[in-house]
């Protein structure tokens, strides 16, 4: 067959990198936190063991339980800034005009799977959000991991079998895994539709989940 040139139109990008250097005060500022979560939810677990019996509850405890923080902005401000100076260069990297915006925070939370498995998110997406994404703060190749979807959604309609159901960089792929480790940060359009999926418990499992908003600066200078 002869060579075509290939141009790539409307790729959808997922940008990594590791930045260990907000890794302590990150576990510092989230281990409080994610204590008084188990804590708080204690409530319910005693419910589900009544419910259960003993004998059962004592099986699977907090079986598929995700302990999550309330809002974390203000909290860790050095990991703010980083997040919240790179989601704005992305965006005028992608063609953007970001002259006419400024990024804030919609969303900053913290979340630990259960210690006894079962963890995990069901694909979704960040409605009224530009840029999403974790850091991740307790992980191993033993723990849950964010898969990424197809946004196509047209394609389903015609989507054929691939060759390799997990063909790396086939441009007919419908998901991407994206491996994780301690200090890896993750951004995101807000539009990609992601899970996480079930964690088995062997491992502890943390990660800072973020959104981010670009507002357009006449609007923040209405209300001033």
């Amino acid at each position: 067959m002869d060579k075509l040139n290939t141009d790539i139109f409307f790729g959808t990008p997922v940008y990594k990198i590791n930045k260990p250097e907000f890794l302590n005060e990150a576990i510092k500022v989230t281990d409080p936190i994610i204590e008084q979560a188990i804590k708080d939810n204690q409530p319910a677990l005693d419910k589900k063991k009544k419910f259960l019996g003993e004998e059962v509850y004592n099986k699977v405890k907090d079986h598929g339980l995700t302990y999550h923080s309330d809002q974390l902005v203000g909290k860790l401000k050095t990991l703010e800034t980083y997040i919240g100076n790179t989601a704005h260069t992305l965006l005028d990297e992608q063609g953007y005009d970001m002259s006419l915006y400024t990024m804030f925070f919609t969303e900053l939370w913290v979340q630990e799977f259960a210690k006894n498995g079962g963890g995990h998110h069901d694909t979704h997406t960040h409605y009224d959000n530009h840029i999403s994404g974790f850091y991740f703060l307790k992980c191993s190749d033993k723990t849950s991991f964010p898969i990424f979807h197809d946004p196509r959604h047209g394609l389903n309609m015609a989507r054929l079998q691939l060759k390799e159901q997990r063909a790396t960089g086939a441009f007919g792929n419908e998901k991407i895994n994206l491996m994780v480790k301690p200090g890896d940060l993750v951004f995101f359009n807000s539009y990609l539709p992601h899970q996480f999926v079930v964690d088995d418990g062997i491992e502890p499992f943390r990660f800072i989940h973020f959104n981010l908003q670009a507002v357009r600066n006449y609007i923040i200078k209405s209300v001033k």
